[in-house]
């Protein structure tokens, strides 16, 4: 089992420029927040695949792999959705580098790997968590699922512009 951390001290690996480490950590899964609900991140603990290599100039050149799952409500129709999501992000620490080339997620020589892992899989998922692709959702007339009942409907009001044309007497 990989080792359990939230942040990794990158300066123990002791890289000299042009070297590289695979390593198999697993960190614990932050919960997001998303249009107001809560969904959990899992599993937990979360395996990820950290590649670091040293660069020429002294920075580092940082990758994290990761296949997640995301439970909560779908936004569509409110059922359980459990969908599944592959992460690959890369980071690049270069010290002096300018705001471009310096990450957010190394201090000194400790790699937050619980707030990459969560910033990675949130960058990662779509604008809505679905229970499944095509979901129908809810009748935004009556709230029944249209999973359930794909031919639910409704008949159609009267087109209000025609109003005054139904009350003249034709007969």
């Amino acid at each position: 089992m990989p080792a359990l951390t939230d942040s990794f001290d990158l300066g123990r690996l002791r890289l000299v420029a042009g070297q590289g480490r695979r390593l198999e950590l697993a960190v614990t899964p932050p919960p997001l927040e998303l249009a107001g609900a809560h969904y959990a991140a899992g599993p937990d603990p979360l395996g990820v695949v950290l590649d670091v290599s040293r660069m020429t100039g002294g920075g580092l050149a940082l990758r994290l792999r990761f296949t997640a799952a995301v439970t909560g409500a779908c936004m569509r129709c409110l059922e359980p959705a459990t969908p599944a999501f592959d992460v690959d992000a890369r980071e690049v620490d270069q010290p002096g580098g300018g705001e471009e080339l310096d990450s957010p997620y190394v201090a000194g020589a400790v790699l937050d790997l619980r707030a990459w892992a969560r910033d990675a899989l949130a960058l990662a998922l779509p604008a809505q968590i679905l229970c499944r692709e095509n979901c129908a959702g809810l009748c935004a007339r009556c709230g029944a699922d249209l999973n359930a009942d794909p031919d639910h409907a409704h008949e159609r009001e009267p087109d209000p512009r025609w109003a005054k044309l139904r009350e003249l007497d034709v007969e």
